[in-house]
């Protein structure tokens, strides 16, 4: 830009500017090694970044408002590309349940578990789901989250599947967050079909026909896993899905190595998600491919489980790892991905710099948003975060804290601290 430009905003003497540099997601190696700009300076105009730069360079740019990050850490906007966003009710009663070692379906007997997630969703009025959505939303900005993913799945009816979708598509117009919508309808398999869940796919693929017509969502998802819905079942439905249209995603391989992680390249699909269970087979065909891994470490943590996504192995082999909170009631209830980041560094043995790529161009680029996010280049949107942190490897290494010090979505402060560790969000007009 030239110097006589009138910037609205220039943030200066940042310490550490993570700017993301490269085409297409960072894949194997390219993960291990980060852009960063020293003694940086970020511009904003119109609400998408117009300068980057030296501290030194900016001194020649006049703005409206001047930010000194005095030496703070600035990075993108950070992406979860998988959460299950729209849900009533909650589970903290089952965690003392678990605890006892009760199994997961006597859980399930006693009214728990993911069904009655769905009882609690199916009850609650799209407004109450709009208000609950908000909280859990507001909550993501204030730890730095600009793009969410966000899928349906505790509806397993045509009505709450379509209820959870329209919460999303109103969600867009009214949170600064960016939401990329999935249809989740084949997350598990409802009692009253049990004895026949091919007539409940073929439900569930009946709704893509409005889910299309009202733009309720982008990408189609499945559960392939013991006990829900098999490898061929799963290819089937989202070849069924694809065929009209929609991208698809796949949960694939959380315990045991079913495929899932084949199939995933085999279809093309953006992202196999969780992995904990992938072959070696699979890790390779990964690493051949544009299918993004996306892994939810937080899952394992939270029940309390020994194995955990091969992280080293696909990054080793080539592959594209994104991380994600996968934050939902039942095995992942948080919205902090900042304690994901920490729980990829100890549990999944990744580095600050493949644990950045994970959770901006990478998650990006598993939801179809690696052009417009993930990323700090001129004409991109200014979704900028300023880090309470000197440099990038501070914030996974310090954990259970939240280090945002103010987040900006397309040019504008949405979140910042006011006081101590006080995160307020400022979005509202």
């Amino acid at each position: 830009m030239t110097t006589r430009q009138l910037l609205d905003t220039l943030i200066t003497n940042i310490g550490q500017l993570l700017t993301m540099e490269g085409k297409g997601p960072a894949k194997g190696e390219q993960m291990k090694k980060l852009s960063v700009l020293n003694h940086a300076a970020v511009g904003v105009k119109d609400g998408k970044i117009a300068f980057v730069g030296s501290a030194k360079q900016a001194e020649q740019l006049q703005a409206e408002r001047v930010i000194d990050a005095d030496g703070r850490l600035v990075t993108p906007g950070l992406v979860d590309p998988h959460t299950h966003l729209v849900f009533g009710g909650s589970r903290e009663q089952e965690m003392t349940l678990k605890q006892q070692g009760v199994p997961y379906l006597e859980i399930l007997k006693r009214g728990g578990g993911i069904l009655s997630t769905v009882a609690a969703t199916r009850n609650a009025s799209e407004e109450e789901l709009v208000q609950k959505a908000k909280l859990h939303l507001d909550r993501m900005l204030s730890y730095g989250m600009t793009t969410v993913e966000a899928k349906s799945g505790y509806g397993l009816d045509r009505q709450t599947e379509l209820k959870q979708l329209r919460v999303v598509k109103r969600l867009k117009e009214e949170h600064p967050i960016d939401l990329v919508s999935t249809f989740l309808g084949a997350h598990a398999i409802p009692p009253e079909y049990q004895h026949d869940p091919e007539q409940f796919l073929a439900e569930m693929l009946e709704l893509l026909d409005v889910v299309k017509a009202e733009q309720l969502a982008e990408f189609v998802d499945i559960f392939c896993e013991t006990g829900v819905f098999t490898v061929e079942q799963s290819r089937a439905f989202l070849q069924a899905a694809q065929a009209k249209g929609f991208a698809v995603k796949i949960h694939a391989d959380e315990i045991d190595p079913l495929g899932g992680t084949e199939l995933a390249v085999e279809l093309g699909a953006a992202s196999g998600d969780h992995l904990v269970g992938a072959s070696e087979a699979g890790i390779r065909k990964l690493a051949q491919s544009n299918t993004i891994a996306v892994l939810l470490p937080g899952t394992s943590f939270y029940l309390g489980k020994e194995a955990y996504a091969k992280a080293r192995s696909m990054i080793d082999a080539g592959a594209a790892v994104a991380l994600s909170t996968d934050f939902n009631p039942g095995s992942s209830p948080t919205e902090n991905l900042q304690l994901i980041m920490s729980i990829a560094a100890l549990k999944l043995k990744m580095t600050p710099e493949e644990i950045w790529h994970a959770v901006t161009v990478n998650a990006a680029y598993a939801i179809h948003r690696g052009e417009e996010a993930g990323r700090i280049a001129i004409g991109r949107k200014a979704d900028l975060v300023i880090w309470d942190a000197p440099n990038y490897a501070y914030v996974p290494y310090h954990y259970g804290v939240n280090h945002v010090h103010m987040v900006w979505k397309a040019g504008r402060v949405v979140a910042e601290r006011s006081r101590g560790d006080v995160i307020a969000t400022t979005y509202a007009d």
